[in-house]
């Protein structure tokens, strides 16, 4: 029996609309409304890149354009409604989900231990418990703090003193939690004082079905490996051996998910995936400018297949005579991605620069479009602290190749 097809069009839309991409970025963004985005999102991205925005503000930004900088720390630091740990990367999660990271918290705990002993060397055993006791009598305590003599290797910003190497570990294992920031650097105290009314631990199989549950309603279609990969939390080997279970039980159904090049792929969703694409929204065709770590791209694979956009390659730019860097911003309007944006706020003179917007091929920049981006780049800049817009004389560049 052939398998049903959902058609490229419907496959985006559905996926934008998981993404929350797929409606106007209007709407309150604080307080349960910007948890209500983030639960839905499931979590995001936290990243130091700061060349506008840093990521989790900008993601936040793009999908509700009132968020504010507050009201994310509010959720954080005040309300304890949110904590931070480790999905595919450093991200940051409803604390209703906490429960479930005990699976991890435990994994982590033997993984780490060994690992980052050969990555770092052994010496942070033996600060473990000096680091526990100084936190449980003195407080929440940050990296600079510990162990001030220790000081920092020349082997570079990756390599660790010993006492931040077993904060960074105990973090990990769950012990402890990051309570508060201080500009970027994180602080850290017992996660029982943290989040002391925190929920046990349910058994590993409801954790395992919780996980790749969540995971496919916020893809609308994955793979068993995507699936496995969304919060980076089951193994491979248990993803697979749900989605069989699922199939089984007529929980889930395969179907063949249609990408911008016409190929079919063969994937997994809940029966309902018809219905629930044929509801999903028409994307606005208003321009959206995204960060690099935005979740609808962060499978870069993913991307190219859904939406025909190469992120994670060189790109050769004739005219220039370069290749661009890895942190330009995509693009989107609609449900397609236009072009890639090298843009950077500089602060001092309150100006969001742009050195140069590359057109997908085939987009062509007529003036509604470029209005649109000029919106948008006026958008952002006020977002950013930087509401002066300044373009570079050949800002406009002619659509980028991929490189031979």
């Amino acid at each position: 029996m052939s398998l049903p097809v959902l058609d490229n069009g419907a496959a985006r839309r559905l996926f934008l609309d998981r993404h929350a991409l797929a409606e106007p970025p209007t709407g309150p963004a604080r307080g349960a409304d910007l948890l209500a985005l983030i639960r839905r999102l499931g979590f995001v991205q936290v990243d130091s890149i700061n060349t506008v925005a840093r990521a989790h503000h900008m993601i936040l930004w793009s999908r509700r354009q009132t968020y504010r900088e507050s009201s994310l720390k509010r959720l954080l630091e005040t309300d304890r409604l949110l904590f931070e740990h480790w999905t595919h990367d450093a991200a940051i999660i409803p604390v209703e989900f906490m429960p479930h990271w005990r699976l991890r918290f435990e994994r982590d705990a033997a993984r780490i231990r060994e690992s980052w002993a050969e990555w770092q060397g052994d010496a942070f055993h033996g600060r473990i418990d000096e680091v526990i006791d100084r936190i449980r009598r003195n407080g929440p305590v940050g990296a600079g703090e510990v162990r001030e003599d220790e000081g920092r290797s020349r082997g570079g910003w990756w390599e660790w003193h010993p006492s931040k190497t077993a904060l960074e570990y105990l973090w990990r294992c769950g012990v402890l939690s990051v309570c508060h920031r201080r500009g970027f650097a994180k602080y850290y105290d017992l996660t029982e004082r943290v989040f002391p009314a925190l929920a046990p631990a349910p058994p590993a199989e409801e954790t395992i079905d919780w996980a790749c549950g969540a995971a496919l309603d916020r893809l609308g279609f994955a793979t068993s490996g995507e699936i496995a990969a969304f919060w980076r939390k089951v193994t491979p080997e248990e993803a697979k051996a749900w989605c069989a279970r699922g199939l089984r039980s007529g929980a889930l159904v395969e179907i063949l998910v249609e990408g911008a090049d016409g190929a079919r792929r063969r994937c997994l969703a809940r029966p309902d995936v018809a219905e629930a694409a044929g509801a999903a929204p028409e994307p606005p065709r208003r321009v959206r400018i995204l960060s690099p770590f935005d979740p609808a791209l962060r499978d870069r694979a993913r991307a190219e297949r859904l939406f025909g956009f190469r992120y994670r390659i060189e790109i050769f730019v004739p005219e220039a005579k370069r290749v661009w860097g890895y942190y330009v911003f995509p693009v989107m309007e609609g449900d397609r991605i236009i072009g890639r944006l090298d843009a950077k706020c500089l602060r001092a003179e309150g100006v969001l620069a742009v050195r140069a917007f590359w057109p997908e091929p085939g987009v062509a920049m007529g003036g509604g479009r470029t209005d649109r981006l000029m919106a948008e780049l006026g958008r952002l800049g006020r977002f950013a602290g930087c509401p002066e817009l300044r373009l570079a004389a050949d800002w406009l560049r002619r659509p980028a190749q991929p490189a031979a």
